[in-house]
């Protein structure tokens, strides 16, 4: 079991069910999916804690009844909440909107600025993972960097994230960089990136390092629902890193959790995985 500490999101979703795919102008109907938890910090929180992982969540809510339904919902799923902040806004719903070929638009409110506090001592986690815009998550990560991994996503602007693996999807490089990956990576993480990971869906993932390309297949899935795929694959990234496999079978793992995901009408993990970790 590691220790694992997780800076990201804590949502409250609220899904909504379109009738045909999304065009630009078009009217559609829905169906209200209703409430579910969702954000970073629930979808890779709760497989890690299935894993038997001990995963603290650094994130914020509002001081409402919504932000107090968020911190009910993720303890009852075993993550250690007692590092969340309140702030004093209402917690606002994240709008999911689903269409039937499993593909989502989110729409969201901008958030109250999220400034972290004082870093933990580093030396009692074992991973710690960035998926947050909070400022001061630079110098947390610079500190982390000399005790424990530290992972990053790449964010949606260019903010660096300094860590020892970064990791985006295809669609968010798309228009990033005329660098290679590799060179790109390195302008958001800095000297301290071992591996830069870009996943692409259906077709896998590539593992960029300084003198090498590799492509690890995904695992098939049938996609019921794409919301929280991404959280699914950094959470398996770490499990693997943290029980000692090497980075290829760390990410063919991921693999195997991003697949779980989309098969599951949900943002955090389903069943299947539940059961694929108790076996």
């Amino acid at each position: 079991m590691a220790n694992i500490l997780l800076v990201a999101n804590l949502n409250c979703d609220r899904i909504l069910n379109l009738d045909r795919p999304l065009q630009m102008g078009g009217r559609f109907h829905y169906q209200d999916g209703g409430q579910r938890l969702g954000g970073g910090g629930a979808n890779t929180g709760i497989g890690l804690v299935w894993a038997k992982h001990r995963v603290a969540l650094v994130s914020q809510v509002g001081r409402d009844k919504v932000g107090d339904w968020l911190l009910a919902e993720a303890s009852t799923q075993g993550i250690d909440c007692h590092l969340i902040q309140r702030h004093k806004e209402n917690s606002c719903e994240m709008l999911l909107v689903m269409t039937p070929d499993g593909e989502r638009t989110i729409i969201r409110p901008q958030r109250p600025v999220f400034e972290l506090a004082s870093p933990p001592v580093w030396q009692q986690w074992d991973a710690v993972y960035f998926n947050s815009s909070a400022e001061g998550s630079v110098s947390w990560a610079k500190t982390a960097l000399k005790n424990c991994l530290v992972l990053a996503q790449l964010a949606k602007d260019e903010r660096p994230r300094p860590c020892d693996i970064l990791i985006a999807s295809k669609t968010d490089m798309q228009g990033r960089s005329q660098l290679s990956p590799w060179e790109y990576g390195l302008t958001i993480a800095g000297d301290s990136l071992k591996y830069f990971i870009v996943t692409d869906g259906a077709d896998g993932a590539y593992l960029y390092t300084e003198n090498d390309f590799q492509q690890v297949e995904a695992t098939p899935s049938e996609v019921i629902d794409t919301t929280g795929a991404g959280d699914a694959y950094a959470a398996g990234l770490i499990h693997g890193l943290t029980t000692g496999l090497g980075i290829l079978e760390s990410m063919k793992e991921a693999g195997v959790w991003a697949g779980f995901a989309v098969a599951t009408q949900s943002s955090i993990p389903g069943e299947g995985l539940k059961q694929y970790l108790n076996n």
